[in-house]
């Protein structure tokens, strides 16, 4: 594991440039967490129930008990496989995929999120140079490519949230988004991933205290995420953090029902996700 100084990292929006990266970082992030609730759904008593039937009327057909009971799973597995990601969206947000253009619309305009470890004495650092410089080779590049059309990419950008990256000298070492849904007050911290080689830092922690006080700012007043049922870790982390979860009401006021939200359900209606709620 990589020691990473957390007065080094800026907290700022995606950009265009950053989308392979981010896309790779989520690709790490996902790794396991699909296996991981496939397996929990292939267990439940009803799928297995399911499973049995079905073997059981293969081996009268194939005369095979191997055969009979590794054809059902076999199929089981690919149908979720190709289901799962459609129905319950990847990293607790509300959409299977995500519009990652829109989601850079504009955002070099975006102030960056607050970093409290970050040097007061700091007026401009080698990394901000180097950034200043980056920006400017952006705007030439800019210039010279193919424009898309600009009334496109506002109505993207209304619906497709906005990704924030955790930048080290250059290098995305994590990524938090705020998803496009939302209601008056209410929005959904999804898609947290930390680069392996920087865990347990407290980068985790700064992605999503700093988006929490940016919403807040923004009139936000309770905050939702959606963690795997699979993910101890991820429950955990989140209750660190004051996350409760739904439905957990001792010493707080019951959610009204306009506020109460569904968790993401898969096969046969179970669900895949555990809603965690924050009052900011």
């Amino acid at each position: 594991m990589v020691r990473l100084d957390l007065a080094d990292v800026v907290l700022r929006r995606m950009q265009e440039k950053d989308i392979e990266a981010v896309k790779a970082l989520i690709k790490e992030g996902c790794e396991g967490t699909e296996n991981r609730l496939i397996l929990h759904l292939l267990t439940r008593p009803l799928a297995l129930l399911l499973l049995a039937i079905l073997s059981s009327i293969l081996r009268c057909v194939l005369h095979s008990f191997v055969l009979a009971l590794v054809i059902p799973v076999f199929i089981s597995v690919i149908y979720l496989k190709l289901t799962i990601p459609r129905s319950a969206g990847i990293l607790g947000s509300c959409r299977p995929y995500w519009d990652y253009i829109g989601s850079s619309y504009h955002a070099d305009t975006e102030p960056d999120l607050p970093n409290p470890h970050l040097g007061r004495a700091k007026l401009t650092t080698n990394q901000e140079k180097t950034r200043r410089r980056k920006k400017a080779k952006e705007k030439e590049k800019m210039n010279e490519r193919e424009q898309v059309d600009e009334d496109e990419l506002k109505q993207r950008a209304k619906v497709a949230g906005e990704v924030w990256v955790a930048d080290s000298d250059g290098e995305i070492v994590g990524c938090v988004a705020r998803d496009g849904w939302s209601r008056d007050g209410v929005c959904r911290v999804c898609r947290l991933v930390v680069q392996c080689w920087y865990r347990r830092e407290g980068l985790g922690r700064l992605l999503v205290q700093g988006l929490e006080s940016r919403t807040k700012q923004k009139g936000v007043c309770r905050v939702y995420a959606h963690v795997p049922i699979p993910s101890k870790v991820g429950e955990a982390f989140f209750r660190r953090l004051g996350y409760r979860l739904q439905g957990e009401t001792a010493g707080i006021e019951e959610e009204e029902e306009d506020d109460y939200e569904d968790p993401e359900k898969g096969w046969l209606g179970y669900p895949l996700t555990k809603v965690f709620v924050k009052d900011l």
